[in-house]
């Protein structure tokens, strides 16, 4: 039998969390001697009855040869914790997955990577932010890490293909399924020049309670987590939080202090993530080394949309001149001056007009 067969075989066993699965490979080194050992090493080793009765039974073999051949059948890797190719990261938290599914490129899961994460219901203005990061990020040689939802994550995935860089999707279901199906697109392209990993079984739906466990795997992966655009209560927060208990870095972007979808990564700066203003705050607060040309250009570099606006501002103006002047709509411009606020590159002056500062 295959020794693939046993790895895939701890998807099987109930009873059996990560945490305990980890305490299980350390002590046999690999699941198969789970699987050869006695009745009384399994109860010694604290394993629940029906956990033991259910490695007796060899129900599993059945289950796990079905799966193999769906996996072999669609082109799936498995990276089990003993591979040198799983992610060294990943091994550092508590609850690792005893392996991974993988579609793409296996050696990006040891390079260095940021993930980014927010609001599925993006503004303008904040995916135009996570898609600028995630450009400057992969131009600087660090993988983008997200869940490719629909919002944030799409914009970063987007930004780091963009910039012929690489990127990492972390799912909430089997790899067999494209969630949200509005990404199937992305999915293939991610596929292509980056990575699709999951830690759950083929044909495992996207259930609101997978989420937060693939949270886990996102902050896991990283050096850090930037944070754009969250409400109060979301999930990127959780995943801030699994990123402190990891010992990651949490970065988060601010925003207007009208925006439902600041409240969020204002609530994570006040209590100590780093404010990112633009993508050295990240290089610099890691240490990451990039020569000083690098570090200059992409404190001062703007996108064309930006740049148009710049443009206009050598005299004061107000949101609906440059809007008219652009043709653009007031509510892209108004998201596009936030940034710029933030970025010290504008600032508003009395009567809500707008000037810009040295660029």
């Amino acid at each position: 039998m295959e020794s693939i067969i046993y790895w895939l075989a701890l998807h099987y066993l109930p009873g059996l969390g990560h945490r305990r699965s980890k305490k299980l490979l350390d002590f046999f080194g690999e699941p198969k001697g789970l699987f050869s050992a006695s009745q009384k090493t399994m109860q010694e080793l604290g394993l629940k009855a029906e956990t033991i009765q259910a490695i007796l039974s060899k129900k599993w073999i059945k289950e796990a040869e079905e799966e193999l051949k769906k996996i072999k059948t669609m082109g799936i890797e498995i990276i089990t914790y003993s591979d040198q190719r799983y992610p060294a990261l990943l091994k550092q938290i508590a609850d690792p997955p005893p392996f991974i599914y993988l579609k793409g490129e296996a050696q990006l899961l040891n390079t260095p990577s940021i993930a980014i994460v927010g609001a599925r219901r993006a503004s303008f203005y904040g995916s135009k932010t996570a898609t600028n990061l995630a450009t400057n990020l992969a131009e600087l040689g660090i993988t983008v890490v997200s869940g490719l939802a629909r919002g944030i994550d799409a914009a970063a995935h987007q930004g780091a293909l963009q910039a012929g860089g690489n990127t990492i999707a972390v799912l909430g279901c089997g790899l067999d399924i494209v969630y949200p199906l509005e990404n199937k697109k992305l999915y293939a392209e991610i596929k292509k020049q980056g990575a699709i990993i999951s830690e759950f079984p083929l044909g495992t739906p996207p259930l609101s309670q997978n989420f937060p466990v693939r949270n886990r795997l996102i902050s896991g992966l990283s050096l850090g987590v930037v944070v754009v655009e969250a409400a109060f209560r979301s999930g990127s927060l959780i995943t801030a939080r699994l990123a402190l208990e990891q010992g990651r870095e949490v970065f988060a972007v601010p925003g207007s202090i009208s925006s439902f979808y600041s409240r969020g990564t204002h609530a994570l700066i006040k209590q100590g993530a780093k404010l990112v203003e633009n993508v050295m705050d990240i290089v610099e607060e890691l240490n990451l080394s990039v020569p000083k040309e690098t570090s200059e250009h992409y404190n001062i570099k703007l996108d064309p949309f930006s740049e148009r606006i710049i443009s206009l501002l050598h005299t004061p103006k107000n949101l609906e001149e440059i809007a008219l002047s652009l043709k653009e709509s007031v509510v892209d411009v108004s998201s596009i001056l936030t940034l710029l606020e933030v970025q010290g590159l504008v600032k508003q002056l009395p009567g809500k007009k707008y000037i810009r500062l040295d660029v």
